[in-house]
């Protein structure tokens, strides 16, 4: 059974570079905002377009994260199904996603059979192995509303003595990253009421991760090495097998979630953070039955995972150890991670509970292309350290990077065509050599930063290819300077024929490596030149486009954002999502009150006219004692 009617993308056998891909499964009871999207989704989006481009079998999975507390309590709030909840927000998400263009081959989620199932084998394999054990906690648990709370439901201040964040959580701190116990926070209160929890015995299911470190230090050891990951997931991972793993529970007392699936458990679920990674192979059974091919396949696929910092721990250490502990050597495991810092906005934090910043939905708003949020996202995207989204930088990359740069590259070459020579590909030579310029120096330097190109992208990374690709098309500027237009062409035509022959085979070119970044951009170019994308390859080829073909209509690729777009924009989305939607509402309010008003003085006049044209008989004496309201009723009457 597959997820739609295109053919089933599956591994070729015998081939070592076949590609799977997930970015980190989103929660699904919110909005993604700029840092959560450049953070997993659009990342792995880039890389599984140019894996696909360089032609090799490449496989894109994400979906919806649905189980947990935080689905649960949220549809309590809102006073429905967590089920119908998870219906609503999965749908809001492949909006957003869709607007930005990322391609997943199949976009899924975790409340499906298949979870279940996969779920549940892995952790009766678990136990059966010796790896999980039961264990009397001591859990936080709300007197107020009479439960059981998640470690995440639970906040206060952060007890590191060098951090302090008073909204931290009672399973992290989202300031100092450090995993904590929800007993360990200064001050801690119930999340849904705010009433201060106290400790109550439980039993539940711990998986031994101590048992299993010494497994997972050998692969952790082999796969970053060869995997080449980046230097932040390295150092998290490190840091946990460093300190020694421990025991950690995965069940809780709770309903919505994967069921335990051992007698005495039937209250229980098993927890959020086990059950989510499982979702990646799961989602993929949705897609294809055929889904071992890619996740029982360690020889021949390839792994490469995509998120932010802090999801890093679950996917090299817990759902690593999972996977070698129910059934080792046979599961496809992590190659490469690719994990990023924080995006922050305009010196502040994104933040999904407090609304700060620009979310998913907001974006589409701004009237702003795809492919320039797409851009600026990338060029910025945080791979080393924290960096920011700003007005003022997007604009600009806009304006002095895409427009000035590779829109005004690929629109001065087709528009010159176009107007003088009938959009039709003169006669021209890549060989051509001329005193006034060094043509095979120049196609030497474009073989050069394209085997740049692909080098950064094959070590993902993203930002370092990226600029190689506006390099590549400021090498088409230097190109066309001087050489392009009547004059040249009348007096060198041989010359300005060669520039031009060369000028849209690298455009034919761009439109290939720009089309992971930005892949409406891609289209643009290639629909402009009459071509179809072609793969992006190791040697660049100057006259694949040949002479007397046909080109299409030449369009702007982008527009200048003006200085007042900026300003409106900073102060539209300077404040927080939730004060907005107040102001929003206390607006629409004003407005109704003084339609209102505007209705009622209305309506005394006209009474009040039609009062004064009424002769004056014992009926209008009636009139004038009732009041305005029933006095236009009566003379409507």
């Amino acid at each position: 059974m597959t997820a739609s009617t295109k053919p089933v993308i599956l591994p070729e056998p015998g081939r070592k570079d076949n590609i799977l891909i997930t970015s980190a499964l989103p929660y699904v009871n919110n909005v993604p905002h700029l840092g959560n999207i450049i953070g997993s989704t659009l990342s792995a989006d880039v890389f599984s377009r140019y894996s696909k481009l360089r032609n090799r079998p490449t496989l894109y999975i994400c979906g919806t994260d649905e189980y947990g507390t935080a689905t649960e309590t949220r549809a309590l709030e809102a006073g429905v199904t967590p089920q119908a909840l998870c219906d609503e927000f999965h749908v809001k998400h492949k909006a957003i996603y869709d607007w930005f263009e990322i391609g997943f081959d199949h976009f899924g989620r975790t409340t499906t059979p298949e979870q279940t199932k996969i779920v549940q084998d892995c952790f009766l394999k678990l136990h059966k192995a010796g790896f999980l054990e039961e264990r009397i906690t001591t859990q936080p648990y709300c007197e107020k509303h009479e439960a059981f709370l998640a470690d995440r439901f639970v906040e206060g201040t952060c007890p590191k003595p060098a951090c302090g964040y008073e909204d931290a959580r009672g399973d992290q701190c989202d300031k100092c990253g450090n995993l904590l116990d929800p007993f360990e926070l200064i001050n801690p209160k119930c999340k849904v009421d705010g009433a201060s929890p106290v400790p109550r015995e439980t039993a539940h299911i711990f998986i031994r991760l101590d048992k299993l470190q010494s497994d997972v230090q050998k692969w952790f050891e082999k796969s970053s090495k060869e995997g080449h990951w980046s230097s932040n997931g390295i150092a998290i991972t490190k840091s946990w097998i460093d300190r020694g793993l421990e025991g950690r529970s995965i069940t809780r007392d709770m309903k919505w979630g994967v069921p335990v699936p051992l007698p005495g458990y039937e209250k229980k679920v098993i927890y959020v953070w086990f059950d989510a990674c499982f979702g990646y192979p799961s989602i993929t059974a949705t897609y294809t039955d055929q889904w071992e091919k890619w996740w029982k396949n360690p020889d021949e696929v390839k792994l490469y995972q995509f998120m932010g910092k802090d999801n890093v721990p679950f996917h090299t250490v817990i759902f690593p150890s999972s996977l070698i502990g129910a059934e080792a050597g046979v599961w496809t495991m992590l190659h490469c991670i690719s994990t990023s810092e924080y995006l922050n906005y305009e010196n502040t934090k994104f933040s999904k509970s407090r609304g700060v910043g620009v979310f998913g939905d907001g974006a589409k708003d701004t009237g702003i292309s795809p492919s320039v949020w797409r851009y600026y996202l990338l060029s910025n995207r945080p791979e080393s350290g924290d960096t920011q989204f700003e007005w003022s930088g997007f604009a600009a990359a806009n304006n002095n990077e895409l427009l000035a740069n590779l829109g005004n590259f690929v629109n001065r070459v087709i528009k010159f065509v176009n107007a003088k020579l009938d959009g039709t590909v003169p006669e021209f030579s890549a060989s051509y050599t001329d005193e006034t310029f060094d043509f095979p120096s120049w196609i030497a330097s474009i073989n050069t930063l394209l085997a740049e190109y692909n080098k950064e992208l094959e070590a993902v990374h993203l930002r370092a290819a990226l600029k190689k690709l506006m390099e590549i098309s400021s090498q088409g500027n230097l190109l066309l300077q001087y050489r392009l237009d009547n004059t040249n062409l009348a007096s060198a035509p041989e010359r300005t024929k060669t520039v031009i022959g060369l000028a849209l085979n690298l455009a034919s070119l761009l439109a290939s490596i720009s089309s992971p970044y930005m892949p409406g951009t891609g289209e643009a170019i290639v629909r402009q030149l009459n071509t179809e994308l072609a793969s992006i390859p190791d040697t660049w080829d100057a006259e694949v486009i040949k002479p007397g073909h046909k080109l299409g209509k030449a369009e702007y690729l982008f527009t200048r954002i003006d200085d007042k777009k900026v300003a409106e924009w900073r102060d539209k989305f300077g404040g927080t999502q939730a004060t907005r939607a107040a102001e929003e509402a206390a607006k629409k309010k004003k407005q109704e009150d003084r339609e209102r008003d505007k209705a009622r003085k209305a309506a005394r006049k006209a009474a009040k006219k039609a009062a004064e044209e009424v002769p004056h008989t014992a009926a209008t004496e009636e009139i004038k004692t009732l009041p305005i309201r029933e006095k236009s009723q009566v003379l409507e009457k």
